[in-house]
C-alpha cells in the first residue's frame, strides 16, 4: 500500500465516525449510577507472549504496463447524497 492509499483510508475512517456521531440525536432526562461496594479480590498475575510485526518497503523491479489513454469532457449523470441530521427538540 502506498503513502496516497493510506491517507485515502484514514481519511475515510475519520468521516464515517465524524459521520456517526453527526447523525445521533439523545435525549436523556434524570437517572444516576447505583451505588456498590467491592471488597476482597485479588488481580490475576498475567505473563503474556506476543509476535513481533515488522513493517516496511523494499524496492522491487516489476513488469508494468505503458498505456496511453485519451479523455474528453462527457456529461454524465452521477449519484447524490442528502445527509439530514436528527431534529434538535431541546
Amino acid at each position: 500500500m502506498n503513502k496516497g492509499t493510506g491517507i485515502v483510508i484514514g481519511l475515510i475512517a475519520i468521516i464515517a465516525v465524524a459521520f456517526g456521531i453527526y447523525m445521533v440525536d439523545f435525549d436523556m432526562e434524570g437517572g444516576a449510577l447505583p451505588d456498590v461496594e467491592v471488597s476482597g479480590g485479588e488481580m490475576p498475575d498475567v505473563d503474556a507472549e506476543v509476535g513481533d510485526v515488522d513493517v516496511g518497503t523494499t524496492t522491487e523491479e516489476v513488469t508494468v504496463p505503458d498505456v496511453n489513454i485519451d479523455t474528453e469532457q462527457a456529461e454524465v449523470e452521477v449519484p447524490t447524497v442528502d445527509v439530514t441530521p436528527p431534529g434538535d427538540d431541546s
